[in-house]
């Protein structure tokens, strides 16, 4: 079975009880259950979004390891408990899950839309996307949202590393808290994700604004609320550019995380496949 499930409680009727944490699902899928939102990534939805294979074009969403090597952003492990191995994982693509995460992508290239509108969005501030401008975005690509889709949006933030000389990056990395563009934080993009998808992701440092607000932020709630996977610094933009030649901003994704029993984040090695 495909579409949203009957039995799933709409956004109104969280938490699901009084006494959690805000918008919290806890219990959803059992007391012991370790995989949350995807839970959506059922064996009906994967096998319905690997009918997107069509050409067998395949696309790398993974930022080299040492992408940020000469200046990294977030050089040693913070407060918020980042894991490092033999390198840190808050360095390059970041993403989570216990099953892998596979199922059907859509990128929503805000960057590209927001050019060809004339749209304004500085990328090292803090900055946010309204929910329209998403929702224009995908209307603008003829991009249906499907139940259970994983949601990838692409803000520009690559080229505008790109650009940046080592004296820009040293002190854009000397900020504290930096600014970054990201999601806008509200009820009402909580409740598009919880209507729609099974994970999210993009091409900047944060998927919301950041630095959030001290009293609530979506990361609280995405992850820890719903075990909602949030995939930072995926390389968009070959993606955006085969996605843009085939005028078709869906595809099949297939991300094997690595096993680090305990972890909090893990290189994505995540694949669209067209």
């Amino acid at each position: 079975m495909t579409g949203r499930p009957a039995s799933l409680p709409s956004f109104s009727q969280l938490p699901l009880n009084k006494d959690d944490p805000p918008y919290s699902a806890w219990g959803l899928y059992g007391k012991d259950d370790q995989l949350g939102f995807l839970n959506r990534q059922t064996d009906e939805i994967v096998a319905e979004a690997a009918k997107e294979i069509k050409t067998g074009v395949r696309v790398s969403m993974n930022w080299p390891l040492d992408a940020q090597s000469k200046v990294p952003f977030f050089g040693s492990p913070r407060i918020v408990n980042d894991d490092i191995w033999t390198f840190n994982t808050q360095s390059s693509s970041q993403s989570w899950g216990e099953k892998g995460i596979v199922g059907r992508g859509v990128l929503l290239d805000f960057h590209r839309w927001r050019l060809a509108h004339n749209i304004q969005a500085e990328i090292f501030q803090t900055n946010s996307i309204p929910l329209k401008y998403l929702k224009a975005t995908a209307e603008y690509q003829g991009t249906d949202i499907k139940f259970g889709d994983i949601l990838i949006i692409r803000v520009g933030y690559m080229p505008t590393f790109n650009k940046l000389s080592t004296d820009e990056l040293i002190a854009f990395a000397k900020q504290t808290p930096p600014g970054l563009i990201g999601v806008e934080r509200s009820e009402e993009m909580l409740e598009w994700i919880w209507e729609n998808f099974s994970a999210v992701a993009g091409d900047h440092p944060a998927f919301e604004s950041y630095p959030p607000p001290k009293d609530w932020s979506m990361h609280e709630v995405l992850l820890s609320g719903w075990g909602c996977p949030i995939g930072e610094l995926f390389n968009l933009e070959r993606l955006a550019e085969v996605c843009d030649n085939q005028k078709k901003w869906s595809f099949f994704v297939t991300s094997e995380v690595c096993n680090v029993p305990g972890g909090v984040a893990s290189p994505p090695n995540i694949l669209a496949i067209f």
